[in-house]
């Protein structure tokens, strides 16, 4: 038990103290950058299904 006790007092004060939290600017930005990377994506795969839409359209109007 006496184990376990340690564990946490020593991850907590990992946490608290050792690790390097990003500040608010940083943390927008990170958010901006994501947001603008899922739209790019997504607006890739609108245009890639639209195409693919098409064109099996196209064949199945041949038969």
């Amino acid at each position: 038990m006496s184990r376990i006790k340690t564990y946490f007092e020593e991850t907590t004060s990992e946490l608290l103290t050792k690790v390097s939290w990003p500040t608010w600017s940083e943390l927008q930005g990170s958010a901006i950058v994501v947001m603008v990377a899922s739209l790019i994506i997504a607006l890739l795969i609108f245009a890639m299904d639209t195409v693919f839409n098409k064109l099996m359209e196209a064949f199945y109007q041949m038969f």
